[in-house]
């Protein structure tokens, strides 16, 4: 559960609101239901999610809101121009600037993809250094876009140089793209950061996002994990899934387990 990152993002035209961030806080904060921690002898756990995140400008809110819960949860944001990235370097860099100012103690990153179809690898690179300088103490979760780069050495490439630029999780989507996380994807950037840390010693955390509905899903994401990088990376300092959806099924298999049966639809909708 703690490798959950419940997120407001998916919200596109504009209508995310202070009660939008309240409640997606309270949800992170406290993901399942007490009649099901109650079920599973869970009440003592913590249970959480991973993180939850905002854009930039919600920042502010959702750490005001979690330090009101007593819940030392980390605020990421999105931020570089997400989902596109297509906005001038500078602005992009002052984003995360700001959000880091605002209390953002994670930051998620998009790639200039345009620049790795050309193969301008140093370009790529120069400018995820420079996110990763702006980013000062926060956390930086690159994110690949992997549905927009063309072929899977084009993957294990970015993979590389974003890890080399000082990447803390590499990412496989926005969320935004034809196709987001998919298992064969998945698998060339873990090996990418397995190959990494073989050669550096450093460990680097994976975040796959958009697409993931199920438990069963979150399932083959931990499996995939588990054989390509060991236990070690089973951890949500090293391993997070994007996708707030999956919350929803996670909570109604465990109340299933803890109660005998599947919730109502209006009960995990109150829940």
């Amino acid at each position: 559960m703690t490798s959950i990152e419940t997120r407001l993002y998916t919200c596109t035209l504009g209508d995310d609101s202070f009660s939008n961030v309240q409640r997606l806080c309270h949800k992170a904060a406290r993901p399942l239901h007490k009649d099901i921690l109650t079920a599973l002898d869970l009440k003592d756990a913590h249970i959480t999610t991973g993180a939850v995140c905002v854009y930039p400008s919600r920042v502010k809110e959702a750490v005001d809101i979690l330090r009101s819960l007593g819940v030392e949860l980390p605020v990421a944001s999105v931020a570089t121009g997400f989902p596109s990235g297509q906005t001038h370097l500078s602005p992009r860099l002052e984003e995360i600037r700001l959000a880091v100012a605002d209390g953002a103690s994670e930051i998620d990153v998009v790639i200039n993809r345009s620049l790795a179809l050309r193969q301008e690898w140093q370009g790529v690179y120069d400018e995820v250094r420079q996110m990763r300088e702006a980013c000062g103490e926060a956390h930086m979760k690159v994110i690949l876009a992997v549905g927009e780069l063309g072929t899977m050495d084009n993957v294990y490439k970015a993979s590389l140089v974003s890890m080399m630029a000082g990447a803390d999780f590499i990412k496989t989507s926005t969320g935004k793209e034809a196709v987001n996380a998919v298992l064969s994807v998945g698998l060339v950037m873990v090996r990418a950061i397995r190959d990494y840390y073989q050669k550096t010693g450093y460990k680097v955390g994976f975040k796959p996002a958009g697409g993931i509905r199920t438990a069963s899903d979150a399932i083959n994401w931990l499996l995939l994990m588990k054989l390509e990088l060991g236990q070690d990376w089973l951890n949500p300092q090293l391993f997070r899934i994007g996708a707030s959806s999956v919350l929803i099924d996670i909570e109604r298999e465990m109340y299933r387990l803890g109660l005998g049966a599947y919730p109502s639809v209006k009960y995990l909708a109150l829940a």
